[in-house]
C-alpha cells in the first residue's frame, strides 16, 4: 500500500459554488494546498488556515515537484488547478513526475472546465460534437495548432478555443480566425465569455468575421458554432437535430 496521497483539485472557475462537493471536501481535508498565486486567491476565506504554497506561471514542474516534497513529510497535499486538472490542467505532468514517487498515489478530482461553464453563459454553444483546440503555442508548436483548426472545421465541430491570447500572442485569436474562414462562412455563429464565474463576467454572441477583430484576453473562452448554430435571443445555440415542428 503506498504510503502518501496527493489529490489533484479541479476548482473549477474559482468560487465556491461552482466547485464539486468532492473538490470542496478534498481541500477542507488538506493539510496544505499548492497552486497558481491566482488560483490561490481565488480560493477566498474558507480554507486561509490552510498552508498555502505557491510558484509562478511557467513553473509548472516546480509546482508538482513540491507536492512530492510536501506529501513526503507525512502531510496531506492538494494541488489546485483552475477547470478541471485533466483539461489542460496538471493532472498529466503529475503522472509523469510521479513515476519516481512510487509511495505516493495521485487521486484527481474532478472540476468544471471552462468550456462546461462557459457554454453555461452563452446558452448551449456544444450541445452536440466538439472539440477543444488551446491557442498557447508555449508547448505546442502553432503549425499543429493550425492543423488542428482546420481539421476540426471541416469535421464540423463545435470548438472551444481555450488561451485565446496574452501579453505576447495579442494577435493569436485573429490567425485561428483567419485559418476557420478558409473554409468557414463568415457569418457563422459565435461567441465568448471572459472571467467566467468570477467578478465582472462578461459574453458576447457575433459572427466569425466579427470575432476575428476582438478584442479578448487570456482569461476569455471562445466559441464557434457548427453549421447548425444559431443564435436565438442573444444566446448561442448548437442544435441536436430533434425535429419539433
Amino acid at each position: 500500500m503506498r504510503k502518501h496521497r496527493i489529490f489533484i483539485v479541479g476548482m473549477g472557475p474559482g468560487r465556491e459554488e461552482m466547485m464539486t462537493g468532492e473538490a470542496v471536501q478534498a481541500l477542507e481535508q488538506a493539510d496544505v494546498i499548492v497552486g497558481y498565486t491566482v488560483y490561490l486567491t481565488l480560493l477566498g476565506e474558507r480554507f486561509r488556515d490552510k498552508e498555502m504554497l505557491s510558484t509562478p506561471m511557467r513553473q509548472e514542474k516546480e509546482r508538482c515537484l513540491l507536492c512530492f516534497e510536501e506529501a513526503a513529510k507525512g502531510k496531506r497535499v492538494a494541488l489546485v488547478c483552475s477547470g478541471d486538472a485533466g483539461i489542460y490542467g496538471m493532472a498529466s505532468l503529475m503522472y509523469e513526475i510521479g513515476k519516481d514517487y512510487p509511495d505516493t498515489e495521485l487521486v484527481v478530482i474532478a472540476g468544471v472546465t471552462a468550456a462546461n461553464s462557459g457554454a453555461a453563459v452563452l446558452g448551449a454553444p456544444i450541445n452536440h460534437d466538439f472539440c477543444a483546440i488551446s491557442l498557447s503555442d508555449l508547448l505546442t508548436p502553432w503549425e499543429k495548432i493550425g492543423r488542428r483548426l482546420r481539421a476540426a472545421a471541416a469535421g464540423d465541430f463545435s470548438i472551444v478555443l481555450y488561451n485565446p491570447s496574452s501579453h505576447k500572442r495579442k494577435d493569436y485569436l485573429r490567425r485561428a480566425c483567419d485559418i476557420l474562414l478558409e473554409s468557414l462562412e463568415g457569418e457563422r455563429a459565435c461567441g465568448y465569455v471572459e472571467n467566467i464565474g468570477r467578478e465582472q463576467t462578461t459574453a458576447a454572441v457575433c459572427t466569425l468575421r466579427e470575432l476575428r477583430d476582438r478584442e479578448v484576453n487570456m482569461f476569455t473562452t471562445v466559441f464557434v458554432g457548427n453549421s447548425g448554430t444559431e443564435i436565438i435571443d442573444g444566446k448561442l445555440v448548437t442544435k441536436r437535430g430533434y425535429q419539433i415542428e
